[in-house]
């Protein structure tokens, strides 16, 4: 009975939101600045934009995408330094999506779908809270990816609205909710992803990545608007 009701309920919240989506009104989509203006130099890793080809813009849809690596300047240098571990230089890479209306058939791709599809295997998944440096709590998943004998460390959420959700079911909940009492339908999916190094432990690739996410979100409002 109970997988009967769930059911129920996402079907009426599809038919729901397809019909928002099409039914032709102009969203209210608040100003921003282009993510192109994301600061280059982040906790101390400079960075470089990373093209994306034409057919993964084609299948990603209008919208406006970072693809950005960050790495440290002196690699060696942080390596070197005591109690570093295998992985300590590693870079991390920072993909933001950002799509200012999802009607007409415009929405966010889920790297569910599509890291399976570059042939990548999630090994473990969870959801949990991370706090910024200026305190703010962001809801986020974590998972780890492997393809072969490259494994990464990922973190990645939805973010709309001033909200972070990790869960890509309640991110469409919300907008549906969001459509209704103030005509948004803007939204972006936001990752944070880091190599694992051979030897290197989970946690060690986790701290790297939460401590670049930590002085990384506070820039978020500036293109994703709340």
């Amino acid at each position: 009975m109970k997988s009967t009701r769930f059911w129920s309920t996402v079907v009426l919240m599809v038919l729901t939101l397809g019909l928002l989506l099409h039914r032709g009104d102009a969203d209210n989509v608040p100003p921003s600045d282009p993510l192109s203006m994301m600061p280059a130099n982040i906790e101390g890793m400079s960075s470089h934009d990373i093209p994306m080809d034409d057919d993964v813009l084609a299948v990603l849809g209008k919208g406006d995408f970072l693809n950005r690596l960050y790495t440290y300047p002196n690699p060696q240098f942080v390596a070197s330094q005591p109690g570093a571990s295998a992985g300590a230089a590693y870079p991390i890479g920072l993909f933001i999506g950002y799509f200012a209306t999802q009607r007409s058939g415009q929405s966010i791709h889920s790297p569910l779908h599509c890291l399976p599809g570059a042939g990548w295997t999630f090994e473990s998944r969870s959801y949990t809270d991370i706090e910024d440096i200026n305190g703010k709590r962001f809801n986020v998943g974590e998972y780890i990816i492997n393809n072969g004998e490259s494994k990464q460390f990922v973190i990645y959420w939805y973010q709309a609205h001033g909200r972070s959700i990790a869960n890509e079911y309640r991110a469409k909940a919300y907008m549906l909710a969001d459509a209704i009492r103030e005509n948004r339908t803007d939204g972006a999916l936001v990752r944070v992803i880091t190599p694992i190094a051979s030897g290197e432990s989970v946690d060690s690739a986790r701290q790297r990545a939460v401590r670049f996410t930590t002085h990384m979100t506070p820039y978020l409002s500036q293109f994703i608007p709340n």
